[in-house]
């Protein structure tokens, strides 16, 4: 895999936004597999509105967003109200997101995010365009990455170094179980829960630490007054799917 992108592909567009969109879509084409199946991934020849890549095997398609410099922790977006009709739409696809390094032109960090990853609560609505504007009144939209937790950011180049095909295949399997989960509101739990682990930055954990979050996850689902048995009832699903395993009574482990 190469870390270059090829930017005398570049050379003939005017608009900056549009040498990058086709030189890390070259480089895509070029370089990244299938993170469902491993086959190559093929861009649409005809601008598909909702996907920029897919896989010819098993049908997965994906949007490419790039990033100058570093990941940050919002992407960019097009217009809110249309991310959001997506999120509920039965073609709704992963992303890809590539961050590369303005002086050299080199990939830094190449991730995609499952689409069962995406609900509401990641996507920030942005302030409208001023009247002045071109399309004022016009709304767009972040994806906020640090909504997503980290099982669902799975890394083919992290810091400029490559990772494992084979993991990375790996990662992906491990949070399928999530598209299973139609309604926003459970998957939101679900993923709250999730987060709530991440944060304590440990393989084996207990009930009681992901008890401390309980004011937290209050907030945030103010209409739940059982949040203890609502963190309970995650931990058993999450178990239950594989991503945990229980280790004794009140005890936890990242599978």
């Amino acid at each position: 895999m190469q870390l270059s992108l090829n930017t005398a592909l570049a050379t003939q567009y005017k608009s900056q936004s549009q040498a990058i969109r086709v030189i890390t879509e070259d480089w895509v084409k070029k370089e990244i597999f299938c993170p469902n199946c491993g086959n190559i991934v093929d861009d649409f020849e005809n601008n598909k509105p909702v996907a920029d890549f897919y896989c010819a095997i098993c049908n997965e398609e994906y949007e490419l967003k790039s990033k100058k410099n570093s990941m940050g922790n919002k992407i960019i977006d097009g217009a809110y109200q249309t991310m959001i009709e997506r999120l509920n739409s039965v073609n709704n696809p992963s992303f890809f997101f590539l961050n590369y390094d303005l002086q050299n032109y080199k990939v830094q960090n190449f991730v995609v995010i499952p689409k069962h990853f995406f609900i509401p609560e990641i996507i920030e609505r942005r302030k409208p365009l001023s009247e002045k504007a071109k399309r004022a009144g016009w709304v767009g939209c972040n994806i906020l990455l640090q909504s997503i937790p980290e099982s669902g950011k799975i890394f083919y180049i992290k810091n400029g170094n490559f990772e494992n095909k084979k993991d990375v295949l790996i990662n992906w399997q491990r949070t399928l179980f999530l598209g299973e989960t139609k309604k926003a509101d459970l998957k939101g739990w679900i993923l709250d829960v999730m987060i709530c682990i991440d944060s304590l930055n440990k393989k084996e954990f207990t009930l009681a630490e992901i008890y401390k979050f309980e004011s937290i996850l209050s907030q945030k689902h103010p209409e739940n007054k059982h949040v203890k048995d609502k963190i309970r009832q995650q931990l058993q699903f999450l178990r239950d799917k594989g991503y945990l395993e229980f280790v004794e009574s009140g005890k936890y482990k990242i599978s």
